[in-house]
Formats: structure tokens, C-alpha cells, sequence
């Protein structure tokens, strides 16, 4: 169970604050159940609500610093999400994203990448999909990674090719 002013990474939603943990009363709402009342760090003004027996299922405690630069430092090594199946593709990038997990942010990155040079190569133009959820996996695991270590967003892509070596 998570605490007030825990940070957690909600998915599709990015990191928030558990603000408080509150019942709501609200026709057709049980006055049993607890929620989690949470604030995005991306919009102050929000509020978001979620069931507390039901967190788990969407929410995860924000990685640690350390947790961040080992993730950082596995990149090499974490495989592209290869999917060969264009019908697939975008369920399994929906998937990804939902998962709330770093490594499968960086495998469809990856991913995504590889068929953009491809498709560059080849004289093409990148896909609207690849695109749109190319932004949506970096800006989520960029905006954790920066959380974490404590630098500005703008900064973890120099950062992680510096850490990997690809950046002098």
C-alpha cells in the first residue's frame, strides 16, 4: 500500500503524488472504498483517482536513483521489441506503454529507431505510429529517469549516450 506524499508512476499518466487517500461520496461511488488521491507532476491542477485495492494494477513506486542509472546502464544490452506484424504493432506498443515498465519503454525505442533508420534508408518517411508512440515511450521514461536522478528532462538523452559511451 502506498503512503501519502509517496511518488508513484501511474500508467498512461506519468508520475504523481499520492495527495491523500480519501472515501468519495459520489452517487453510484461505495462509501466502503478507499482511493488514492493523486497529483500529476506534469499538471498541478489535476486530480486523479484510483481505487487503493486496485493500485498495483496501475501504479508503481518511481525508480530510485540507483534504480535509474542501472537502467540506464542496460540499455545496450535490453533487446528491441521487434514486431514483425504491422496489425500487432501498434497493440503491442499500446501494451508497452501500459506496462508501466522501463525495459519495455526501451525495447519498443529501440525498436521504433531501427525501423525509422530502415525506413530512412530505404527512402521513406517514418510511420505516424511509430511516431506518436516513439514520443510517448521516450517522454514517459525520460520524465522518470529525470525525476529520479534529479535532472531536468531535456538533459537524460545526452546523458544516457554519455553514460553508454556513444557521446564524447
Amino acid at each position: 500500500m502506498f503512503q501519502k506524499g509517496d511518488y508513484v508512476v501511474k500508467a498512461n499518466e506519468g508520475i504523481c503524488c499520492i495527495e491523500d487517500i480519501v472515501q468519495l461520496d459520489m452517487p453510484g461511488v461505495s462509501s466502503d472504498e478507499w482511493y488514492y488521491l493523486m497529483i500529476p507532476i506534469k499538471d498541478q491542477n489535476a486530480k486523479l483517482y484510483t481505487l487503493t485495492d486496485n493500485a498495483e494494477n496501475s501504479c508503481r513506486p518511481v525508480m530510485t536513483e540507483q534504480d535509474a542509472w542501472s537502467v540506464i546502464d542496460r540499455i545496450p544490452e535490453i533487446d528491441q521489441a521487434w514486431i514483425g506484424e504491422e496489425k500487432r504493432r501498434e497493440a503491442e506498443y499500446k501494451k508497452a506503454i501500459h506496462s508501466n515498465d522501463p525495459t519495455q519503454l526501451i525495447g519498443i525505442i529501440k525498436n521504433i529507431y531501427s525501423r525509422k533508420q530502415g525506413r530512412l534508408e530505404a527512402g521513406k518517411k517514418n510511420t505516424a505510429v511509430d511516431e506518436r508512440y516513439f514520443k510517448i515511450a521516450e517522454n514517459a521514461l525520460y520524465q522518470e529517469l529525470a525525476f529520479a536522478i534529479g535532472r531536468p528532462k531535456e538533459e537524460i538523452g545526452d546523458i544516457i549516450l554519455e553514460r553508454i559511451g556513444e557521446k564524447e
